[in-house]
């Protein structure tokens, strides 16, 4: 009975994430950018397929994959053996990213660069900054100095790399922190964090998401300085991609296949390595164990659904109607609808449900679910904005990115620890499927229609997405730090007064 609730709760999630968007999009087809009914057929069909996969995909990882990262986590620490920590953290780091279908769907969906490679070389990016997370719980180094030491790292390289590469390599950094990778690395997180006895444990099981969005960026940007992609093949490829939609209809059936075959091989080393470490090390109890392999089956099928829904579906609408309304006077609304799309957007990010919640018990509630939820939808909603005025205009992404990294890294020494860290990952988790899967074509779409360079002025998006909540949320912390001293002080005033003084309110005449 629980089971079949907890089901339910989350296809009633999935519903509540992907409605609100789908609805604006219906709400913009029907009105200012009519569309064929052929596709928007298929995007009714790939709503419904999102939904049920998002349920599907959220059960399944919390049923397995968050399981799988919390007993690996504590029962590494165990060995007491440094290297084989640091050895089997690469080892999940790379496997995880490889699932992770947000990646998938940016590596499909940039023109330039292999799809295998560029899943390869992020993944690899993830494994290295895994390990230096483990590290970093394990020796409890602070925070900000790590992020402050990257950072002036990944912006020195991006000065020097090609323009082609910069906006893919931000990108980047956002979607592999996404439904599969973020419950299973803060889970691990959470375990490798139980052996410490301090004071700042729990805090410090906190930024590896932060952490492991760095890797990615690094990664992508060491690329391009060797690898020769095919930089005239962004316009063509969109295009071709998404011309043919007299078989939309039937596109589905033809997808379901090479989907389930495409994520059978992204689920397989996952698999295989939590059988050989079950046989070896865990060795769970019957029940357990059986739970987790029904939990992968349910995280199979919500995947196979999610990127048959999102592929057929919400990419060919989201660039068709970015096209649209890139052309004519209707470019105008480009920035507002981005605006209200972002604000409700953030919802629909499976990720976010698993921090927001972790984040509230860790701090037992001093900071709130809500208040979290109002400072992401602030930040996303700026974000789309300030996406779609680069895909209007062309502004370097690097007039954002640059001051928006100072201001973050400066705010994280006037707030607690513990808020920049969930700042930092915040950043991270915000950057999701929907992100990935609808909004960036929107913006292909656009920068197609106006002329832009796709590469330069469209990809991007992602990364300002993951950037606004590292400020919005450290000066929710700011505020809050405000506030705790107001009230410190109103205690201290209070209680110089003696239980048995009298004091006057009012003056007496």
């Amino acid at each position: 009975m629980l089971f079949k609730y907890s089901l339910i709760q989350k296809f009633r999630e999935s519903a509540a994430s992907v409605l609100p968007v789908a609805l604006i999009v219906a709400l913009l087809c029907f009105s200012i950018a009519p569309m064929p009914t052929d596709l928007m057929l298929s995007f009714i069909i790939g709503t419904a397929l999102l939904i049920l996969g998002l349920g599907l995909f959220t059960f399944g990882v919390e049923k397995s994959m968050t399981l799988i990262g919390t007993y690996t986590g504590a029962r590494l620490t165990k060995f007491r053996n440094l290297s084989i920590l640091l050895v089997i953290s690469f080892i999940l780091g790379v496997i995880i990213t490889i699932a992770e279908p947000d990646l998938q769907v940016l590596a499909e969906n940039t023109p330039h660069i292999n799809t295998i490679i560029l899943i390869i070389t992020v993944s690899v990016g993830v494994g290295l900054f895994l390990m230096l997370c483990m590290l970093r719980i394990l020796l409890g180094v602070q925070l900000r100095w790590i992020l402050m030491f990257f950072y002036i790292i990944v912006f020195t390289l991006a000065f020097f790399a090609d323009p082609d590469y910069i906006s893919v390599a931000f990108d980047s950094g956002g979607v592999t922190t996404g439904p599969m990778t973020v419950p299973f690395i803060m889970a691990m997180g959470v375990g490798v964090a139980s052996i410490r006895s301090d004071k700042n444990a729990e805090a410090d099981s906190f930024g590896l998401v932060a952490l492991c969005s760095i890797g990615p960026i690094l990664a992508v940007l060491l690329l391009g300085f060797f690898y020769e992609g095919g930089g005239d093949l962004s316009s063509s490829s969109v295009t071709d991609s998404f011309t043919d939609t007299v078989a939309l209809g039937l596109s589905y059936t033809h997808a379901i296949p090479e989907y389930m075959a495409e994520v059978a091989m992204a689920l397989s080393p996952i698999i295989i390595f939590f059988l050989i470490f079950q046989a070896a090390v865990l060795k769970l109890r019957r029940l357990p164990f059986l739970k987790i392999i029904l939990g992968i089956l349910f995280t199979y099928a919500g995947l196979v659904c999610f990127l048959t829904g999102v592929n057929v579906g919400f990419l060919p609408l989201g660039t068709i109607l970015g096209t649209e309304l890139g052309t004519g006077w209707t470019i105008y609304l480009l920035i507002p609808i981005a605006g209200i799309i972002g604000w409700f957007i953030v919802s629909a990010e499976p990720a976010v449900h698993v921090l927001t919640k972790q984040v509230e018990e860790i701090s037992s509630g001093a900071v709130s679910e809500r208040a979290i939820r109002i400072s992401l939808s602030i930040a996303i909603s700026l974000a789309m904005m300030i996406a779609m005025l680069r895909v209007i205009t062309g502004i370097s992404i690097f007039w954002f990115l640059i001051p928006g990294y100072v201001l973050a890294l400066a705010l994280s020494f006037f707030v607690p620890q513990m808020f920049t860290a969930i700042a930092f990952d915040s950043g991270g988790v915000a950057s999701g499927p929907m992100t990935a899967t609808f909004i960036l074509p929107f913006a292909m779409g656009a920068c197609q229609a106006t002329g832009g360079n796709i590469l330069t002025d469209a990809f991007g998006l992602v990364a300002m997405v993951a950037m606004m909540p590292l400020i919005t949320i450290q000066i929710m912390g700011a505020i809050y730090v405000i506030k705790s001293r107001g009230e410190e002080q109103s205690q201290a005033v209070f209680s110089s007064y003696g239980n048995a003084e009298i004091i006057e309110l009012w003056e007496v005449e």
